[in-house]
């Protein structure tokens, strides 16, 4: 089995790529959902989250209070990093769980989704990364219609990410998600075939 990471600035289509990869076969774990599901379930995480923010980041019903959280995180990006900080080690734990998983059931491509994939440290977890990227001014209408979010919300939230041409530096494989969806399924299937050929 190989690992492969995949990770994109926002409205990039990393997403929608790692789709494509699930139709070849692959298996995928979405580290953004798994952040999600600890910080609301793990009893660690959950606790150092109070301890960090205060009691307020969970509702009276036990569930996680994302707009309390976010407002208390966004913009400071020493919050930001002790939150991290909290949860990465813990999805990093459940990856490689989801690893052994993977070998035990014979899965031949398991990839790493993750937005932060290298501010986070992931690349060190897998066995190669890949990176989409998109025209701006497409990312920017996907994000808008897919969030409901202003033109500058959107940019906004792009230079809090790695640039496109880091990513481009720093990643094994690239996407260029310039075309039509079936040319990016076809360029998914190009990379998957890659990796697991490279085994």
């Amino acid at each position: 089995m190989i690992t492969l990471g995949v990770t994109g600035g926002i409205g990039s289509g990393k997403t929608t790529v790692c789709g494509f990869l699930e139709e070849k076969g692959a298996r995928v774990f979405y580290a953004d959902i798994e952040a999600k599901r600890l910080m609301q379930e793990a009893p660690a995480v959950r606790a150092a989250i109070v301890d960090e923010f205060g009691p307020e980041a969970y509702h009276e019903d036990d569930t996680l209070h994302r707009e309390y959280l976010a407002e208390r995180v966004f913009g400071d990006a020493e919050r930001v990093k002790r939150l991290n900080a909290i949860v990465h080690p813990h999805v990093f734990e459940a990856f490689e769980e989801a690893k052994e998983r993977a070998v035990d059931e014979e899965v031949s491509l398991l990839v790493h989704e993750a937005a932060l994939l290298f501010e986070a440290g992931g690349d060190a977890h897998v066995d190669v990364t890949a990176a989409t990227v998109a025209p701006e001014t497409d990312r920017v209408a996907w994000v808008t219609a897919r969030d409901d979010a202003s033109p500058e919300q959107a940019r906004a939230r792009m230079q809090h990410q790695l640039s496109q041409s880091e990513l481009r530096r720093r990643a094994d494989h690239v996407i260029e998600n310039d075309g039509s969806l079936d040319d990016l399924r076809q360029k998914s299937a190009k990379l998957y075939w890659a990796v697991v050929d490279d085994r």
